[in-house]
C-alpha cells in the first residue's frame, strides 16, 4: 500500500550563490529551530535553451550549484544551532522550483536580490513572483545581522487577515527578542482639508481602534514590548521616517494596496533605506 501522508513541513530557502541568498539562509535558521523542523536549501538550475555545448554548460551549472549549496550548508553549520539541514539541487526554473517547494512548507525565504539581478532599485524577479504566488508565507530577507535589535513592525489594515499579520508579528518579536510596533495607516483623498489638528485627531481615533484590537494579545504576551502606532500616510512613509530602527516588516498578502507596493521599486527603495526584511503572510495563515 502506498503511503500518501504528506511529508513534514520545512523552512525552505532559495539558494543561488549570492550573498543575499546566504543571508536568507542564516536568517531562516532561527525560524526552523523555533518550529523544530528542518531547514531545506534549494538550488534550481535553469534548464538550458541551447543544444550547443550543452554537456559542458550542464557540468558547469551543476558544479556551481554544488559549490553554492556546500558553502551555505557550511555557513549554517557554523552557527552551531540545533537545526537539521537538508539540501536539494533541482533542474527547473528558480521561480517554479521554489513555488513547488512552498507547497506544505512552513516558510519560504529568499534574498532580496538574486545573483542575476543587475538592477539595484528593484527586488529580484524571483522574490517578487514568490511574494505574490507562494503557497506559504514568504520572507524577503535583506541582510543578516545577529546582533541587530531593531523593531518588528506588523502592518495592519481593516481586514480579518490582519489578525494573521498580528500573530505573525508577535511570533517574530518573541523569536528575535525585539520590540513590536503594531502599525495602521490612513490616507485622505482630500488632503487640503486636514490641518495638523485634524490629522492628530484622526490619528488618535485610529490608534484607539487599534488599541482595542490589540488589547487581548498584549495581555497574553505581557513579556513583549508591544506598542501601537497610527499615522497619516502609508507604510513606506513610515519606513522612511524610521530608517535604521526596523529589522522586519510583517504584512499581509491581501492588504488593501497590494503586496507589490513592497516588492516594486518604491517598496524596495524604502526597505533598502530602512535596512529591513519583509515577511509576507499567506492569507488567513496563522501558523
Amino acid at each position: 500500500m502506498r503511503d500518501h501522508r504528506r511529508p513534514p513541513p520545512t523552512v525552505v530557502v532559495g539558494i543561488d550563490g549570492s550573498r543575499p541568498a546566504l543571508d536568507a539562509a542564516l536568517w531562516a535558521v532561527d525560524e526552523a529551530v523555533d518550529r523544530d523542523i528542518p531547514l531545506r536549501l534549494v538550488y534550481a538550475i535553469q534548464p538550458s535553451q541551447s543544444t550547443s555545448g550543452f554537456l559542458d554548460k550542464a557540468n558547469r551549472d551543476l558544479a556551481a550549484a554544488e559549490c553554492a549549496v556546500r558553502y551555505a550548508f557550511t555557513a549554517v553549520e557554523s552557527m552551531e544551532k540545533p537545526v537539521k539541514i537538508e539540501a536539494e539541487i533541482l533542474q527547473n526554473r528558480p521561480t517554479q522550483a521554489l513555488l513547488e517547494a512552498s507547497r506544505g512548507a512552513a516558510l519560504l525565504c529568499v534574498g532580496s536580490i538574486g545573483l542575476n539581478s543587475g538592477a539595484q532599485g528593484t527586488v529580484g524577479a524571483t522574490a517578487a513572483a514568490l511574494a505574490s504566488a507562494s503557497h506559504c508565507p514568504v520572507a524577503v530577507v535583506r541582510g543578516h545581522d545577529p546582533v541587530r535589535r531593531g523593531w518588528v513592525v506588523a502592518d495592519l489594515d481593516a481586514t480579518e487577515d490582519s489578525d494573521a499579520v498580528l500573530l505573525r508579528g508577535l511570533d517574530e518579536a518573541r523569536l528575535r527578542d525585539a520590540p513590536l510596533r503594531v502599525l495602521t495607516t490612513w490616507q485622505s483623498r482630500f488632503t487640503d482639508i486636514y490641518d495638523r489638528r485634524a490629522v492628530a485627531e484622526r490619528n488618535r481615533i485610529a490608534k484607539a481602534e487599534l488599541d482595542r484590537r490589540v488589547a487581548h494579545w498584549k495581555k497574553r504576551c505581557a513579556d513583549l514590548d508591544v506598542h501601537t502606532v497610527a499615522v497619516h500616510g502609508n507604510t513606506l512613509n513610515y519606513l522612511a521616517k524610521n530608517a535604521g530602527t526596523i529589522q522586519t516588516l510583517v504584512v499581509g498578502r491581501d492588504r488593501a494596496h497590494g503586496i507589490r507596493e513592497f516588492v516594486g521599486p518604491p517598496g524596495f527603495a524604502a526597505l533598502h533605506e530602512a535596512g529591513c526584511s519583509v515577511l509576507i503572510c499567506e492569507p488567513r495563515n496563522v501558523l
